[in-house]
């Protein structure tokens, strides 16, 4: 055994002192995982859905300055959907119902305007509608308003006449509702799977309890720093399912390697406290590096200014950070407090066998690397190809609100061919007279999907174009119909006439443009940040790019297959989708890269003899690799279960990816292409690496020598 003189690395010093301080520290996770246990239901009752409006586009502006010129049109706009089975609209009994809601609802202070709309062509005759408008914060005050309306027709009407609140927030709103309950039984499915995974992984039931013990550690702590963060950060179901499954997925990720490598050392006599030491020193700075790595990757996403992207970007960084933290506090303390526990439940057919299935695989990729590099690089590129043809679009998800308040007034709107109202915003020219938009409505109301058309103006200074529409706001026909109504403005109204338009159909036709044109913002600052981290950690220049290159083969197949399947169901994928899956899946697949070549470099820098590094790091790391990777696919894909095709698309291509990554190309593609580029793998740092006599040059990796 050779020490090295180089001081202990960071994560070995707070290992050191976290055992040193057991009980304290082991005590304060123990507060923080009841006190977030305790706070998740007032959690769950505060979250709410996202804002229905995109801070700096071009719907917001709009919304802004008709929110300006038209108060009593507030900053949303809802609709009220009136139905009865035995009534007709214009019986008396119910526009009396209709009536006497309208009037209870204007009551309200942050209702600036109710006002029932004319029954449109086709429009079933026992329908009737009205538009509700709306100011401050929506959500605050949405389920209120839905249950004035609804009780008070009921009262009115005798229960002859019900009515649904329909618009972009309420649709937001049910969600989060329904997310709750996808939470829980994802949860509940996915735990005991992950148990099962670390039993027969590790091959001993204590080890895996203690693994997932510190997973939901850091779950715990994941959502309680959320929950006391509520006043400053409002939160939505979606940052919230995020967090607890990166928590989870990457709590065990972390675990496993520290805890196999403490296994490591304790078979080879080494006392529980150097043991846990030394597994911080070596497998706990590769995990500080991979959770480096991880909120990098993800922070590339706060560069979008949409507030859901955001959350999710935040929920990311936190969840490795309080990941980080737990691996190298707490899991140290119980490694050492537990040592017992550690080898209890052995399986009977479990016995350690220093891989050698690995250590025979690695010797046969270094015999043959060309075959291995050239098919696996052609089946990923095949899998990848369909994402050339990936069809976007954001779309209200149907599946998961039927049966909803939301979601039947959806389905009535739909049946009556009214989608919703398109506002165009005409700020007057410097003379201040009226916008003359009289060719504009005339051209309007002869479009198919235009159910009608109107123009106000406010005598000041704006001059606004109501655009009723047929078309549902997520559908390709609303969308189409928004750029002939950008177009026919353009056409017939004064040149240089600003032109703004705000509702749904702009909104979510912004936030579709919003993430696809930042996907390259986002692709270009992760690439960059991982290659200098990367180039720091390795000193190398070709092994950033073949991480790189690995990495973006890896969610290209993933995203890939997802395209395939989304075009078999007949859906679109959503923009987000690909933002979230390069970001996280980056992230964790520069984890596996950490986890391989760090320990190809630590036996590469001892002996010099390239191939057997090859070997010895494929023997120490594939099984953890496998492992995590089981585990994190495990994770992510639990969010299957859930009612929502976003999250449903998210779980299958970051499921699919991290597979793909840990097994065609970690120890597959990566050792045979390491192989192939030899002692280049380290340029410009080969001088100083080729030759045993430069052992301990590299501050980084020279921690502790193992025999």
């Amino acid at each position: 055994m050779r020490e090295t003189s180089t001081s202990p690395p960071p994560a070995a010093r707070l290992a050191a002192w976290a055992i040193r301080h057991a009980t304290p520290v082991i005590s304060l996770w123990v507060i923080f995982g009841v006190t977030a246990a305790l706070l998740l239901p007032s959690l769950l009752s505060a979250m709410r859905p996202p804002q229905a409006r995109l801070p700096g586009s071009a719907s917001a502006h709009a919304a802004a300055l008709i929110e300006r010129g038209f108060p009593e049109w507030g900053s949303e706009q809802m609709l009220l959907a009136f139905s009865s089975a035995t009534l007709r609209a214009d019986d008396p009994a119910y526009l009396d119902a209709v009536s006497v809601t309208v009037r209870a609802l204007a009551t309200r202070p942050e209702v600036t305007l109710v006002d029932a709309l004319p029954a449109l062509a086709g429009q079933d005759p026992r329908h009737l509608y009205a538009l509700v408008a709306v100011t401050g914060d929506t959500r605050r005050h949405l389920s209120g308003q839905r249950q004035l309306a609804e009780q008070t027709v009921w009262h009115a009407s005798a229960g002859d006449v019900r009515v649904h609140l329909a618009g972009v927030t309420p649709a937001f709103a049910e969600l989060v509702r329904a997310d709750e309950a996808d939470l829980r039984r994802i949860e509940l499915v996915t735990a005991p799977l992950v148990l099962a995974l670390l039993v027969a992984g590790l091959g001993v039931a204590g080890a895996a309890l203690i693994t997932l013990a510190v997973a939901v550690a850091a779950v715990l702590a994941g959502v309680g720093l959320f929950a006391a963060a509520t006043p400053l950060l409002p939160v939505d179901s979606t940052l919230l399912t995020v967090t607890v499954t990166v928590c989870l997925g990457l709590g065990v990720d972390y675990a496993v390697l520290i805890v196999l490598r403490h296994r490591h050392y304790r078979a080879g006599g080494r006392a529980p406290v150097e043991a846990a030491t030394r597994a911080a020193a070596t497998a706990g700075t590769t995990v500080s590096w991979c959770a480096l790595a991880v909120m990098g990757t993800a922070a590339c996403l706060l560069v979008i200014p949409e507030p859901v992207t955001r959350h999710m970007a935040v929920a990311v960084v936190v969840a490795a950070a309080v990941t980080l933290a737990a691996a190298l506090t707490l899991l140290p303390c119980l490694l050492v407090r537990c040592d017992r526990v550690l080898g209890w439940g052995s399986l009977p057919w479990h016995r350690e066998r220093g891989g050698a299935g690995w250590v025979r695989w690695g010797r046969h990729l270094t015999r043959r690397p060309w075959p291995y590099a050239i098919g696996i690089s052609a089946l990923l590129l095949l899998a990848a190809t369909p994402a050339l043809d990936l069809h976007l679009g954001i779309r209200y998800d149907r599946a998961a609100l039927a049966g909803t308040d939301v979601g039947q007034a959806l389905a009535q709107m739909e049946r009556d061919r009214l989608g919703g109202a398109t506002f165009v915003a005409l700020p007057h020219p410097s003379g201040g007279r009226p916008v003359d938009v009289a060719a504009l409505v005339e051209r309007l109301r002869a479009d198919p999907l235009v159910a009608d058309a109107n123009s106000l103006d406010n005598g000041r200074d704006l001059t606004l174009v109501i655009v009723v529409e047929r078309a549902a706001p997520d559908s390709a026909e609303a969308a189409a119909l928004l750029g002939r109504i950008r177009g026919e403005a353009a056409r017939l109204l004064p040149p240089g006439q600003p032109v703004h338009t705000a509702g749904a159909t702009s909104l979510l036709h912004d936030a579709a443009t919003i993430a696809a044109t930042s996907l390259w913002q986002v692709i270009a600052l992760a690439l960059i940040c991982s290659f200098a981290l990367l180039a720091i950690m390795f000193r190398s220049l070709l092994i950033p790019l073949k991480a790189i290159c690995m990495n973006l083969l890896a969610i290209g197949a993933a995203l890939g297959l997802l395209a395939l399947a989304c075009s078999l169901l007949g859906t679109e994928v959503n923009p987000l989708i690909p933002l979230l899956v390069f970001t996280v899946v980056f992230g964790l697949s520069l984890d596996y890269e950490v986890f391989l070549v760090h320990r190809i470099a630590e036996h590469y820098r001892r002996t010099g003899d390239h191939n057997a590094a090859i070997v010895e790091g494929l023997r120490h790391t594939a099984r953890p690799i496998t492992l995590a990777a089981a585990v994190l696919a495990t994770t992510f894909a639990g969010l299957l279960l859930s009612h929502r095709h976003d999250l449903r698309q998210a779980g299958f291509a970051v499921a699919v990816a991290v597979v793909l990554d840990a097994t065609l190309i970690r120890v597959a593609l990566v050792p045979a292409l390491m192989r192939l580029f030899g002692h280049r793998n380290w340029w410009p740092a080969t001088c100083r690496l080729r030759m045993p006599s430069c052992v301990g040059k590299s501050r980084r990796f020279q921690t502790i020598q193992e025999e």
